[in-house]
């Protein structure tokens, strides 16, 4: 998750929201990314997207059955759609989102029946570090 924080901090420094992302395969990082929607002038640019995509091309396989995601922000919808879809193992996010977020608050997706792969999720993994620099990162545009 530290890893993860340093691209958000990096994020942050490019005027992206601050959310970094890992994602972790048989103990060796296979992928990492941040937040790049301004920087791409694409609205789906996540941490989380970018690092599944990532995970895919090095590991040659459209399946991260054996892989754990690390990241600083609960996911959104869409976020939470690719980790399904991805079926990665486990979901390990640092702090809660409780208006954008998609696992433990709002659609609660992994909770709907349509849902078809259910990651083990872990909340709060660093909580107090990633709550605070998004909080300074608002503050500071408003």
């Amino acid at each position: 998750m530290q890893i993860a924080l340093d691209l958000a901090r990096k994020a942050e420094a490019a005027g992206e929201v601050p959310v970094g992302a890992v994602i972790v395969c048989a103990g060796e990082i296979v992928a990492s990314a941040a937040n790049r929607m301004r920087e791409l002038a694409d609205p789906t640019a996540h941490a989380e997207m970018l690092a599944i995509r990532q995970a895919i091309e090095a590991l040659g396989a459209m399946r991260l059955t054996e892989c754990d995601l690390y990241v600083t922000l609960e996911p959104c919808t869409m976020c939470a759609g690719a980790i399904a879809n991805a079926r990665i193992r486990r979901l390990y996010y640092a702090a809660p989102d409780p208006k954008g977020g998609a696992i433990d608050h709002g659609v609660r997706f992994f909770s709907a029946p349509t849902c078809h792969h259910r990651p083990e999720v872990v909340a709060g993994l660093n909580e107090t570090e990633a709550s605070e620099l998004l909080k300074h990162f608002f503050a500071a545009r408003r």
